[in-house]
């Protein structure tokens, strides 16, 4: 499996790999068929090798070493990245590169799964960013995005939709859904929208006050 990296101007969105469950590869040739900018975040990087992807920036704090004369062995040209702070995860300071870089939109995989305060951080996480580049999280049964003024998207009858707050969200409106939500609040830990789906063959609307919804397309 290669990138064959014909874009190189920013139009599809980024790739950013963690370090967690990695995906299936239908999965991921679909997201390096436009070949993008790959970036991949520190001990992930030996898996990635493993299956001949081509990367352009390896990041993180490597505090576990890495051979380093090895691996641009095998990936030429390739940027490293040291981002040693250790108030942020290495999944936050890869959106930053990116984000610092110009990039209008980044797809993440390998970031849940395997240690569960990974994936919970890394899902919660992506919020912060909302405002400065599109970010959606991929595993082999979700699709994850934080919501950003008002969505809109059509939908086949019966597609689970998952509404999670981080925190708290007020004001949350929608339309389209098996179960609506009419100006109310979500609170993670106490009331969520999980396991909602559309109603019917349609367009399902989304919209909310205040606060960080992250909006999920699940299946089995």
């Amino acid at each position: 499996m290669s990138s064959h990296h014909i874009v190189r101007d920013k139009q599809e969105p980024a790739l950013l790999i963690a370090n967690g469950e990695a995906c299936q590869p239908e999965l991921m040739g679909q997201l390096l068929e436009w070949s993008p900018v790959v970036v991949v975040l520190d001990s992930a990087i030996w898996r990635v090798l493993d299956l001949g992807i081509k990367v352009d920036v390896l990041l993180g704090d490597f505090d576990r070493a890495l051979d380093l004369d090895t691996i641009r062995a095998q990936q030429y040209p390739l940027e490293v990245v040291h981002a040693p702070d250790q108030n942020k995860t290495d999944l936050e300071k890869g959106i930053e590169y990116l984000i610092e870089h110009g990039f209008p939109a980044v797809n993440i995989i390998w970031a849940t799964g395997r240690r569960a305060d990974h994936s919970l951080t890394n899902m919660t996480s992506i919020v912060r960013y909302k405002d400065q580049i599109r970010i959606v999280l991929l595993d082999d049964y979700s699709k994850i995005f934080p919501l950003v003024g008002r969505f809109e998207k059509w939908y086949e009858a019966g597609t689970t939709i998952s509404l999670i707050p981080v925190g708290t969200v007020t004001g949350i409106a929608t339309e389209g859904l098996l179960y609506n939500l009419h100006d109310e609040s979500l609170r993670l830990g106490y009331r969520t929208g999980s396991s909602n789906e559309a109603a019917r063959d349609g367009f399902v609307r989304i919209t909310a006050g205040e606060g960080d919804l992250l909006i999920m397309e699940c299946w089995d």
